[in-house]
């Protein structure tokens, strides 16, 4: 029927953009740390914090999935876990640097899809 055709458009919209939050944040947030990182502390707190790309594909899926389903008070809950996560390794010489480049970048990227699937959907 009509409206189960159109539920499952919806529900691959939802998927595909979802997918593009969660995922191609990875290379843009590289990116940006890239240009910042001039073989100071901050490119080898790269070696401190171990686990970014997948930490922030999670953190990018988290956010994009608490914004899709109307609960913005989830972004708060997820950037307190990955920060008292990380807290311990902060420490270290231009990892609070490289942590908040990082998490920015990645955070509006997810924000940016959600905004995108608010608009393709209202």
């Amino acid at each position: 029927s009509y409206v189960a055709d159109g539920d499952a458009l919806r529900g691959t919209l939802v998927l595909m953009i979802g997918l593009a939050a969660a995922f191609g944040g990875g290379p843009v947030t590289a990116a940006v740390l890239h240009r910042v990182d001039h073989g100071g502390p901050i490119e080898q707190a790269g070696n401190v914090l171990r686990g970014g790309a997948w930490i922030g594909a999670m953190e990018r899926t988290a956010i994009f999935v608490t914004l899709a389903a109307g609960w913005p008070h989830g972004l708060a809950i997820v950037l307190a876990m990955k920060g008292l996560g990380r807290y311990p390794e902060l420490k270290q010489p231009g990892a609070a640097e490289r942590f908040i480049i990082g998490s920015f970048t990645s955070v509006l990227w997810a924000i940016a899809w959600a905004g995108v699937l608010w608009a393709l959907l209202n």
